[in-house]
């Protein structure tokens, strides 16, 4: 009976939110007359958050770079934001596309009679207010809290971890070989700080600014975290840079695939991904907990489009 009665007490909650009127991150006025039931999902880190919220079963299509929980791989791709598939999207029927706020799929997409919410996730901030806003959007308001709660603990203990360490390392984050580079104020500036680092980069230039090879010689950090493949050989070749305190003392961290993608995504795991930066700032090994999934591929987006896709 309890059951029973819990489970009313939610269908009254939902048809009393519903209809639901928000305010997309593109400053749209969106409205679901119902919680949605077929989801494409156009982001990696909002798949992840959908799926965090228990909704991975209402998702129906992806963008090309969602993988995980494993289960999202085998769904549909859509494209990604530089090369949308909107007849597929449009060929699934669904009642609500999640897109990035940067390119115009939301659009094509509009004039094909389709609901469409355009997300920004680019800040460590952005990640709670994804959830909130996805419980909203999804009916699950009260999942959003308990999962903005849980990813805050899982965050404040990797934090305290952080906080013994003696020191705070100069670190320079390398996204690819061009070199770009990410600002304080961006999400994995966040991190290197709660981490206990220090980021070279002012925030001045911005959250992924490209910067020159001799800025870094310049600040000589104590530490290089880098995120693509062959990144140790270029890093080493680089003229002068074999001066820089981090190559001379081999304190450069390579994270490719799986954990690469943990790094660049702005949700609901982000307490491994800092996790990862705390490992390699202060040396401690391999922190007790799950491993980061395997096989995954790095993506991003007020990044360059150089670098793929918003995560």
């Amino acid at each position: 009976m309890k059951r029973l009665l819990a489970a009313l007490s939610v269908l009254l909650a939902l048809a009393f939110a519903f209809p639901l009127t928000l305010q997309d991150d593109l400053g749209r006025t969106v409205t679901l007359k119902a919680p949605p039931k077929r989801i494409v999902t156009m982001l990696p880190s909002v798949t992840e958050t959908v799926c965090a919220l228990g909704a991975c079963d209402r998702i129906v299509a992806t963008d090309d770079y969602s993988d995980w929980p494993e289960s999202v791989k085998r769904l549909p791709k859509a494209g990604g934001l530089y090369n949308p598939n909107p007849e597929l999207i449009v060929s699934l029927k669904p009642d609500l596309v999640l897109v990035s706020k940067y390119g115009r799929l939301y659009e094509t997409l509009e004039r094909a009679g389709l609901t469409v919410y355009a997300v920004r996730t680019e800040t460590y901030e952005d990640i709670f207010k994804t959830v909130r806003t996805l419980g909203r959007l999804l009916g699950l308001p009260a999942e959003a809290e308990r999962l903005v709660a849980q990813i805050q603990k899982e965050v404040y203990q990797e934090e305290a971890r952080a906080a013994k360490a003696r020191s705070r390392p100069r670190v320079y984050y390398e996204i690819d070989p061009t070199p770009y580079t990410v600002g304080p104020e961006s999400f994995i500036g966040v991190l290197i700080s709660k981490a206990r680092g220090v980021n070279i980069v002012p925030k001045e230039l911005g959250l992924f600014p490209k910067i020159s090879p001799e800025f870094v010689v310049e600040k000589d950090p104590e530490v290089i975290v880098a995120t693509y493949p062959n990144a140790l050989e270029t890093i080493r070749s680089r003229p002068g840079w074999s001066r820089i305190q981090a190559v001379r003392t081999g304190r450069i961290c390579v994270y490719t695939g799986g954990e690469a993608s943990l790094l660049s995504r702005p949700g609901p795991r982000v307490a491994q991904a800092l996790r990862l930066l705390v490992d390699c700032f202060h040396g401690r090994g391999p922190a007790p907990g799950p491993p980061p999934s395997p096989g995954a591929s790095s993506a991003s987006g007020l990044w360059p489009s150089s670098l793929g896709p918003w995560p």
